[in-house]
């Protein structure tokens, strides 16, 4: 559904990343990195390499079909790998790239420099926990204050599924993001399914001659049984 090719695929937004390149790195046919241009937690069940060279890459994909690689810090996470990821992807089939934090927060309004997606991504996935709808913004939005600010409202505003849908509009109209497909998360019930509907409908008046394809799915955390998901007609 997500129609990830070979090569650098970024995954930004909230409320699902980390689970969706575990879900990824485990479906997937060929080899796979798991990586980050921010900060993330190693991944179980797959070596972990901090300081490789090329060479390591290339035999530890040889013994695991899947590795992460990262430069570990003081707190336990990893940041970016020591190797650029034109590098890794010379490696493996896939190279899946968290590139955007959110605190664990089910949405996200993005700085400027926001998300860290490397230059050669060949496609982005934006996430959207669809859990943070109907709840105050700043109880569920990491940077609330920037998407108060960008469309006047106050910062306990209900998350509503037209307000989310304009905020991410606003981030595509002034170029902060350009992701290839919206992934809403963290669907559970048929409620949940009706406000990312109803969210995805709202996002297709908004952006108007632009097409988009939009995929619900249900990711739990790592290693849990996944919902294979299910795909809504594309935006457009």
């Amino acid at each position: 559904m997500l129609q990830v090719v070979p090569g650098i695929t970024s995954v930004v937004g909230s409320g699902g990343k980390t689970a969706l390149l575990d879900a990824l790195a485990r479906e997937l046919p060929g080899t796979v990195i798991l990586a980050t241009s921010t900060h993330i937690l190693p991944f179980a069940g797959m070596p972990l390499l901090t300081h490789p060279s090329e060479r390591d890459v290339r035999d530890a994909l040889k013994r695991s079909r899947c590795a992460c690689v990262g430069t570990p810090t003081e707190s336990g996470r990893l940041t970016a790998p020591c190797l650029d990821f034109g590098t890794l992807a010379r490696c493996a089939t896939y190279v899946l790239v968290e590139a955007d934090g959110s605190h664990r927060l089910p949405l996200k309004a993005h700085a400027d420099w926001e998300p860290v997606c490397p230059p050669d991504t060949g496609r982005t996935v934006l996430v959207v926990g669809i859990s943070g709808l109907g709840r105050p913004l700043d109880e569920v939005v990491h940077r609330h204050e920037l998407l108060c600010g960008r469309l006047a409202v106050p910062q306990d505003a209900i998350a509503t599924p037209a307000l989310v849908a304009q905020g991410i509009a606003w981030e595509l109209e002034h170029g902060i993001m350009r992701p290839d497909v919206l992934l809403l998360n963290q669907c559970d019930t048929p409620r949940d399914h009706a406000l990312a509907s109803q969210l995805a409908r709202e996002l297709t008046a908004l952006l108007k001659d632009r097409s988009m394809p939009v995929c619900t799915t249900c990711l739990p955390a790592r290693g849990a049984r996944r919902d294979r998901g299910r795909q809504t007609p594309p935006i457009s």
